[in-house]
């Protein structure tokens, strides 16, 4: 058996009868790692030695018969952009020193350290997050598993390539414009930006208001147990949520019947999808009708925010850098340098005019959710295109945020927004639609975007032999 094919529900429920244990299912997924790392480069760096420590810890627990959380035994990987407490978080930067203090994790690790996973290891992430691509000064272009030329997508390419590629079936990726929605659909797996707040994050990041945490899985299900362990409130992020009122594992069932879904497959016209994406996406949305949903095409009522978050987004890679001797400065991505340069010019005048953007976006998207409980689009209204680029070769855009229309504006409304495989275009890359609800219900997300996996709709497309 290979446990790299399992999801962690699956792996759990194995541990549980006894089938395999959690040193197996971590040797197969570091073996797994190793394998793909020099066609993808996912990781920044395999923790093997504490991985297997750990696992070596959960088995023990199991054959007592007492598990330490929900998650005890599961392989899991962190994006480098958060606090791994005893190794590096170098956030794809030659800036960021190797030999400073790493004592402490990140809010979202450290739930996953008090329910017993086992890190594999850092994956890899553009310099800060930057852009919707995987590839940094320090470790080179993340590739995409089902075709090696075409970007992985970002910012969390080295998260979304691990987990479909298996190696662990669940991540940790983080989303201040689409960074784990975009890699997610390139590569043909789960990925949720939960509500704001819901799951806390320290250090805060530079980008502000604007990144969220969340899961990146093979499915629906491990990511509402894995939001189940990390949407816990932590003191270090004063912006956090209290705890959700209940599961949203135990929120999965009830399917979509009767719920109120709007369907824009071009914001009213305000994006150009590639037919073959917008077809595969309309297939799937039949399938919510077919599953009993009530289902309208029609458009939220606002035009594209995108120099209002260009304002917030550059504004915050200056704050970042701002204090970068003119050497250090020259160390970082080229592209990272320019929104830098771009963003120190901008007042406080127009920070807060772009607050005002953000907030209209809010008020208007919260009285679209008055009527409708989920919003679907597609994810990307492109497939995963060449690797180390910002934008498609021929395109004539300028940055990362001109082929991602429909992610980034729910980051200004910090909605819960995920992403679905829900099929290949004609060269076999993934496809991915969005489903989006109203602030506070991430249970709505899970619920449909599981009804679609329960009835077969989506799934993660096979990848090649890479893994053979």
């Amino acid at each position: 058996m290979q446990l790299t094919d399992l999801t962690a529900v699956q792996l759990l429920d194995g541990y549980r009868k006894g089938e395999f244990s959690p040193v197996e299912a971590t040797g197969q997924a570091l073996e797994r790692a190793r394998r793909i790392q020099p066609e993808v480069n996912a990781f920044v760096r395999l923790t093997e030695e504490d991985a297997l420590a750990r696992a070596r810890e959960s088995q023990e627990r199991w054959r007592r018969g007492e598990p330490a959380g929900l998650l005890d035994g599961v392989p899991v990987t962190v994006k480098d952009i958060l606090l791994l407490r005893g190794h590096p978080t170098l956030r794809g930067s030659k800036t960021v020193s190797e030999q400073a203090g790493w004592a402490e994790d990140a809010p979202s690790v450290a739930r996953l350290r008090e329910h017993g996973a086992v890190f594999l290891g850092k994956t890899t992430t553009p310099e800060f997050g930057w852009k919707g691509v995987t590839d940094s000064p320090l470790t080179g272009v993340t590739r995409n598993p089902y075709a090696r030329s075409r970007t992985a997508g970002g910012s969390s390419g080295g998260s979304a390539a691990a987990v479909a590629l298996g190696a662990g079936p669940l991540s940790l990726g983080t989303d201040g414009g689409g960074s784990i929605r975009i890699p997610a659909a390139f590569c043909g797996i789960f990925g949720l930006k939960p509500t704001y707040g819901r799951v806390p994050l320290y250090p805060a990041s530079p980008f502000g208001t604007l990144s969220h945490v969340g899961p990146m899985t093979r499915d629906a299900a491990d990511a509402a147990l894995l939001l189940d362990v990390i949407g816990a409130p932590d003191a270090r992020d004063w912006s956090a949520l209290p705890p959700a009122p209940g599961s949203f594992t135990a929120a999965l069932q009830g399917g979509v019947r009767g719920l109120r879904v709007a369907y824009s497959p071009s914001l009213g016209g305000q994006v150009a999808v590639r037919p073959q994406v917008a077809s595969a996406v309309r297939r799937a949305v039949a399938s919510l009708a077919d599953l009993g949903a009530y289902v309208e095409e029609t458009d939220p009522d606002f035009s594209e925010p995108v120099d209002a978050f260009h304002t917030l987004w550059f504004s915050g890679a200056a704050r970042l850098t701002q204090h970068f001797s003119p050497r250090r400065r020259q160390l970082l991505d080229p592209g990272l340098r320019e929104i830098c340069a771009q963003g120190a010019r901008y007042s406080a005048l127009d920070y807060l005019a772009a607050v005002d953007v953000r907030m209209d976006l809010g008020r208007r998207m919260g009285r679209f959710h008055e009527r409708y409980d989920l919003l679907v689009t597609p994810t990307l209204p492109v497939t995963a295109f060449e690797a180390g680029e910002e934008v498609p070769k021929g395109s004539g855009l300028r940055r990362w945020t001109g082929w991602t229309p429909f992610t980034y504006p729910f980051n200004l409304t910090q909605q819960p927004a995920a992403t679905v495989p829900v099929g290949t275009d004609g060269d076999g890359l993934p496809v991915g639609m969005q489903l989006v609800a109203a602030r506070h219900r991430d249970d709505l997300v899970l619920r449909a975007a599981h009804a679609l996996y329960e009835a077969g709709v989506v799934a993660t497309p096979p990848v090649d032999a890479i893994v053979a």
